[in-house]
């Protein structure tokens, strides 16, 4: 049965039926491509605010565990699919997503036309919408609502999402290196990932400034992903960083920060890229690596060669072969470096691994 709505803020309505917990929600209308990693997608702090529609058809056939959430809770403003799976089919479930959405208090929304959504936010971009189950009002009292909430554009939400008390995460087997990791939304295979390297990773507030994050003797400084407008962020912790030349590597936001920090500007991308599976080519090498990605804000940064810096010469490392979008960015004296895609990729894929390795080696290399 049609009960519930999905209204976007241009005034496109879509009928469809409830999935989750019902009720009425708002945010930022954006699509993700990936086939996997659904719960991952849900728990993933980047997603604040934001009602994701997934375009596989269905959702939910392998249910909902307890081990492979990136955080403590779901993130995910809203959740829009076509077709929930009926039945969970997996060794691993601890129950249905339907029920793990009732449980978090997500509300979401079954509708036919997933495709057809998709497809309006590629020509006409992201927007703000809105999830009502039986709604009462008239949909252009509806609509008129999702148009006064927030948008994301000048929204600081990284604080809203990160940890408020540091905390170490420990190096398994030798320790090697003591990271400072600055927690803008970070995701919990982040972490892990280091530390399956050899690093202590000290996870700091969003806040966390200079003073505090070299508090800690670090190595090697890291910057996560996270939510919100890169514009709102302050990015002077980052400056001292760079300016007493720790080694220092950023992810998504962190991308966005390390191009702030260096002199360059950023802006939103139309609809953004969410999914795993989009390509990017390292521009020194020529190797194109298969990524997952959940950004909606991009650096502005010339793409035909070195540039200055207050920190030296600069470039970027990496671009979109779908849009030509900037995915990274390095000094060239090797010291810092920082790409937009998340190379931890818990669901995969896992062609971005290295990068946590090229962290070590720059830390390995600034202890010589």
């Amino acid at each position: 049965m049609n009960t519930s709505v999905l209204v976007l803020e241009d005034g496109r309505v879509f009928h469809g039926s409830p999935f989750g917990a019902e009720g009425e929600t708002f945010g930022e209308m954006v699509f993700n491509t990936g086939m996997t990693g659904y719960q991952e997608t849900l728990t993933d702090p980047s997603y604040h605010r934001q009602i994701v529609a997934m375009t596989a058809p269905h959702i939910g056939n392998t249910g909902v565990n307890d081990e492979d959430p990136e955080s403590k809770r779901v993130w995910v403003a809203g959740y829009v699919v076509r077709e929930p799976s009926r039945i969970v089919s997996n060794w691993r479930a601890d129950r249905s997503l339907d029920d793990y959405l009732k449980e978090q208090g997500v509300v979401g929304i079954a509708i036919t036309g997933t495709r057809a959504l998709t497809r309006h936010l590629r020509e006409r971009g992201a927007m703000r919408a809105g999830i009502f189950s039986a709604p009462a009002e008239p949909v252009e009292e509806l609509v008129e609502r999702v148009r006064r909430s927030p948008g994301m554009e000048g929204a600081d939400l990284a604080a809203e999402v990160a940890t408020t008390e540091p905390y170490v995460v420990p190096a398994i087997g030798g320790k090697r290196f003591t990271v400072a990791a600055v927690d803008l939304g970070i995701k919990g295979m982040t972490p892990h990932r280091m530390a399956e390297r050899g690093c202590e990773v000290h996870v700091l507030p969003a806040t966390a400034t200079y003073e505090q994050i070299t508090a800690v003797k670090p190595d090697g400084v890291f910057f996560s992903n996270g939510p919100g407008d890169p514009a709102t962020a302050d990015v002077s912790a980052l400056q001292g960083v760079l300016e007493a030349k720790v080694p220092f590597f950023g992810i998504c936001f962190g991308n966005q920060l390390f191009g702030r920090a260096l002199g360059l500007s950023t802006y939103k991308l139309r609809y953004g890229h969410r999914g795993v599976n989009q390509p990017v080519q390292d521009v020194r090498t020529g190797k194109v690596e298969i990524s997952a990605h959940n950004h909606g804000f991009a650096v502005e940064a010339p793409l035909d060669g070195p540039f200055d810096t207050p920190y030296g010469r600069a470039e970027v490392s990496h671009v979109n072969l779908n849009d030509r979008c900037v995915e990274g960015l390095r000094l060239l004296d090797g010291r810092a470096f920082s790409v937009q895609y998340h190379p931890e990729a818990a669901a995969g894929p896992h062609d971005a691994a290295y990068l946590f390795d090229e962290f070590c080696e720059v830390m390995t290399r600034a202890q010589a």
